[in-house]
């Protein structure tokens, strides 16, 4: 089995890579050629913490892979990382586990990549503007993801401590983003000028006004994973034309703000728009007007690691990256 760490994989696994296979797995999932049983969560309420069990399965390509995330928000009080967590890659013709991946990054990334996907479909083609809400380790990629699909010449980024949202920008930068970044205390004031908001908090209530939001925004919603997280307002869904899900089933358990706004009959889940495969694979129109209001919300979903897994698998075994081991 080959292990394979974080380092290995950003060195080997980039943001495009992630945006093609990503799409790859949403036309194999249309054409019924994913298997992907619900995923299975542990919550440890007295950490505010909780862990996802999510398996899935290419029935081509023969390739299973099961992820297991740890998710400790106060774990960076002790020096530890606030996500942990493995994919174990396997061969579905015989059994044998291919790989063990360290899938903190890969998380990442696969989120980021769905957002980049949605925003291409959704947001308008000149996009300038892009605000940050959240500045947390889940919000890096979602920014990567952006930038690989509009030319985004302005960042706003906002966090309740602006401290930690000036570090964001700094390693953007660091990393070799040379677009001009502004930190944000006024919330309204950072959300009414963008033409794509990313949300990426564990909010458990709205951390931004609907109402401010101006015609033709799109708006990445994937912070909250949980029914009890409401990081978007009723408003927010109401006004938005389009709504956009990474998975129907996995919403109407797991999305908090949508669940909300179902149950207090301001919005319904008929009104979601389509799952985001169904614009990779032309079922769906994306955007139609330039007005219209648009909402991609993720969750996340097994068949999204699987697809990334076995591209790092694939580039590892190509530039023999990682360490080989008997299990």
């Amino acid at each position: 089995m080959l292990v394979i760490n974080e380092k290995e994989i950003m060195h080997t696994y980039k943001m495009q890579d992630a945006i093609r296979d990503v799409k790859d797995v949403l036309k194999a999932k249309a054409a019924n050629k994913i298997a992907n049983p619900h995923r299975t969560v542990i919550e440890f309420p007295q950490h505010e913490a909780s862990a996802l069990y999510m398996p899935s399965a290419d029935l081509v390509g023969e390739v299973t892979a099961v992820k297991i995330v740890t998710i400790f928000p106060n774990n960076p009080l002790q020096g530890k990382p606030t996500t942990q967590g493995v994919v174990l890659l396997s061969d579905a013709k015989n059994g044998e586990h291919l790989a063990m991946l360290n899938a903190s990054y890969l998380t990442r990334l696969r989120t980021g990549a769905l957002s980049g996907i949605a925003t291409d479909y959704l947001s308008k083609k000149d996009s300038k503007v892009l605000t940050v809400i959240g500045t947390g380790a889940m919000a890096f990629e979602q920014v990567l993801a952006v930038l690989a699909v509009r030319s985004i010449e302005r960042i706003i980024l906002v966090n309740r401590t602006s401290s930690k949202a000036e570090r964001f920008g700094q390693k953007l930068a660091d990393f070799g983003v040379n677009i001009p970044y502004e930190v944000f205390v006024d919330v309204s004031a950072a959300v009414s000028q963008a033409d794509i908001v990313c949300c990426a908090t564990r909010s458990n209530e709205p951390v931004f006004n609907g109402n401010d939001l101006k015609p033709g925004t799109h708006i990445n919603g994937v912070g909250s994973y949980l029914p009890h997280m409401l990081e978007m307002d009723v408003a927010t869904i109401t006004k938005s034309s389009k709504i956009v899900v990474d998975d129907i089933a996995g919403v109407k358990d797991e999305a908090g703000e949508l669940m909300y706004a179902d149950k207090i009959g301001k919005w319904s889940f008929e009104e979601v728009h389509g799952e985001i495969g169904k614009l990779v694979t032309g079922e769906l129109n994306g955007r139609e007007q330039e007005q219209e209001i648009t909402l991609f919300k993720s969750v996340g979903a097994a068949y999204y690691d699987l697809a990334v897994a076995k591209g790092v698998y694939v580039k590892a075994k190509a530039q023999k990256i990682g360490t080989e081991i008997d299990v």
